[in-house]
């Protein structure tokens, strides 16, 4: 009989364990490591963008250029760049079902840019089994501090990493009281109330680590299957029961077995009636390579990448259903890009960036105590999908801004560039042709299939 027990959405009983194999197979099975790989790939690509709104052009220009030289050295540790980060962290996302990030103040002798930094921090050093009182009353859950009203004050942490063998010089049993207006916590929450994430991979650990096992057994038999085994069948005198003619002379080993050559080409002859059978061992069997595309279809279904992707197994599918499957996994991503992604990590950073760019007088920003959302308001711009079909899909885009569908900023940003720079890009281009006197067909200025030649006016134009 199916009994599921009750359990509320802060059940933290075996998700260390949970989380602990989600991490394994992420490093050790070839399908969980590719999911993730594919899947941070196309939620980031090369990093999303920022671009301010709001503001003068020299505003933005400035909040620009500043915000790009910050990105160079946004992580604390020192190793990778804002577009780095959020890749980092979109894998331990998907990994262990969340991750966390600190924000880390800098003093101005710290020749940054911006005196800030970002910090990644594992789910591990937050420890979920950790429940208590804090000293002001407060209740600590999942190692989140709560205040009477259920909004997060606080998260407790380890100094060190738990698993980490190099914390010798820190004492990484004890815990830490961090404000949560320093920590960002990116996950994605599927029941209502719930603090914490949870791996992709919790419902179908089980179902990849046993094909895994299966994969190597099948292998392992496939080895053991090369290692071929001659018999010798005897033919027996029906009179005395003795054996018929006599084995060719044959080498003897220290111990005394007999031991006999065979080398490619080798041609032995045998008494009369002597005959020679090798073992048949069985092979992976025919239903082997359906059982395992079963298997990875179940797999990809919870992890959000399409069969095809995953694999590469572009068999029997046509360019029209790819095309569905694609247009399945962009939406998949694009609501974990616009719902949890962005808001919850990008645009919080992007926030303290600007309190701290403000504070320390490297932005001018008039009423910004006031009014911080008017300068914080951000466009996002994720990298863009490639055209499936290039020609038809551009085709369609000229004819959905023609028709007022959309617009040709909203195609340009799909494509994760910024319409501003492409028209800049474009009067440069355009400025140095007609400085060289050159007339290029790729020009916008000129008509599909040569210059407009001028219209006469008309009669009521005339009038």
């Amino acid at each position: 009989m199916f009994r599921a027990p009750m359990s509320g959405p802060n059940q933290s009983s075996g998700i260390d364990t949970i989380v602990n194999r989600s991490r394994h197979l992420v490093r050790n099975n070839a399908w969980a490591g590719a999911a993730v790989e594919k899947y941070v790939s196309n939620a980031i690509g090369t990093g999303v963008q920022a671009k301010m709104v709001n503001g003068s052009p020299e505003m933005k220009a400035a909040a620009g250029k500043l915000w790009r030289r910050w990105c160079k050295v946004s992580d604390a540790d020192g190793q990778l760049e804002f577009a780095g980060q959020q890749a980092l962290g979109v894998r331990e996302y998907k990994e262990a079902g969340e991750v966390f990030a600190r924000l880390r103040p800098r003093r101005r002798a710290d020749g940054l840019p911006v005196p800030l930094q970002v910090q990644l921090i594992e789910s591990e050093q937050c420890p979920r089994h950790y429940y208590a009182t804090a000293p002001g009353g407060n209740v600590i859950r999942e190692g989140i501090e709560l205040d009477k009203i259920g909004r997060r004050v606080a998260y407790w942490m380890y100094r060190a990493h738990p698993g980490d063998q190099n914390t010798f010089t820190v004492n990484a049993s004890e815990l830490t009281r961090i404000p949560a207006d320093q920590i960002l916590h990116l996950y994605r929450p599927l029941r209502a109330g719930q603090l914490r994430g949870i791996p992709d991979l919790s419902s179908v650990l089980v179902l990849i680590f046993n094909q895994d096992r299966l994969s190597d057994n099948v292998m392992e038999r496939q080895a053991v299957a090369n290692l071929h085994t001659g018999f010798f069948t005897k033919p027996v005198n029906g009179e005395d029961g003795s054996v018929l003619g006599e084995l060719p002379a044959q080498d003897d080993a220290a111990d005394g077995t007999p031991v006999a050559g065979m080398e490619p080409g080798t041609m032995s002859e045998l008494p009369a009636g002597w005959d020679v059978k090798f073992n048949d061992p069985p092979g992976a069997g025919a239903d082997y390579a359906e059982f395992m595309r079963l298997n990875l279809l179940a797999f990809c279904a919870r992890m959000g990448i399409p069969y095809e992707v995953l694999t590469g197994d572009l068999r029997e599918i046509s360019d029209r259903a790819l095309k569905l499957l694609l247009l399945e996994f962009h939406r998949l991503i694009e609501m974990d890009l616009w719902l949890q992604i962005i808001p919850m990590f990008c645009g919080r950073v992007r926030d303290a960036w600007w309190d701290a760019a403000v504070l320390d007088g490297s932005l001018i920003a008039p009423d910004y105590a006031t009014d911080p959302e008017e300068y914080r308001e951000t466009l996002w711009v994720p990298q863009g999908w490639p055209y499936a079909h290039p020609v038809q899909d551009v085709d369609a885009d000229i004819k959905a801004i023609r028709a007022g569908l959309t617009s040709r900023t909203k195609v340009v940003l799909g494509k994760g560039e910024d319409p501003e720079e492409i028209d800049a890009e474009q009067v440069a281009d355009n400025e140095r042709a007609d400085l060289a006197g050159l007339t290029h067909d790729s020009d916008g200025r000129q008509a599909k299939n040569g210059p407009v030649a001028p219209q006469p006016m008309t009669q009521d134009e005339n009038a």
